[in-house]
């Protein structure tokens, strides 16, 4: 789980670098996606990424089914437990809405643009595709649902996945619990300026 972890952070940090040039001019976000699928270290290092991804949410399924039978019961919280966080305690139902939302926004973006130009189609212009969808109000909403998820996903995945795989003492572990809300807030911020921006119709013709 800490592994591919860190394979959804590498995954999510490289589309926010991105998704975040569609803010600066319609030239930059084209010649981004241009780059994004015709560059060969990238055709290869996005579908690793993304496989990655894939294992974390798969994996996270299983312990969580594995650590339910084993307790017989949910995890409950008294008032003599050490305080958890309530992203911590929600880990599994913050990953389906990842999940579930990730499916349909793969379906509105990466399914008319990079997955047509693999089969040898056409594929929608980005600019022209990112405008649309993020005019819908409702598209808009489903989004920013989704970006919420991921922040309290990260916040405490971030961290924990140091933890996990013994790379961190007691005294690193405040230190890493911040440098997490730091990039669960960059993450946030940078991706829901995205559709806020061309909601209010910021956007280029």
């Amino acid at each position: 789980m800490s592994i591919s972890g860190m394979f959804l952070i590498l995954f999510l940090t490289l589309h926010l670098v991105i998704n975040l040039t569609s803010l600066i001019s319609r030239e930059a976000y084209e010649t981004a996606c241009r780059f994004m699928d015709e560059n060969p270290i990238v055709q290869i290092m996005v579908p690793v990424l993304a496989l990655g991804f894939m294992v974390h949410i798969v994996m996270g399924i299983i312990l969580t089914i594995q650590n339910r039978k084993a307790r017989g019961q949910a995890y409950k919280v008294s008032g003599k437990t050490p305080k958890v966080s309530w992203a911590s305690q929600n880990m599994f139902a913050l990953g389906l809405i990842v999940l579930g939302l990730l499916v349909i926004h793969l379906g509105h973006f990466w399914a008319k643009m990079q997955l047509q130009h693999w089969m040898g189609n056409e594929g929608e212009n980005p600019y022209d595709l990112v405008k649309t969808l993020f005019s819908n109000g409702w598209y808009v909403a489903m989004y920013i649902v989704w970006i919420l998820a991921l922040y309290f996903h990260i916040s405490h995945g971030f961290w924990s996945m140091f933890q996990s795989i013994g790379m961190t003492t007691s005294k690193w572990i405040p230190r890493l619990q911040v440098i997490s809300k730091i990039y669960a807030h960059i993450i946030m911020i940078g991706f829901m300026l995205i559709p806020i921006y061309f909601f209010l119709g910021f956007g280029q013709p």
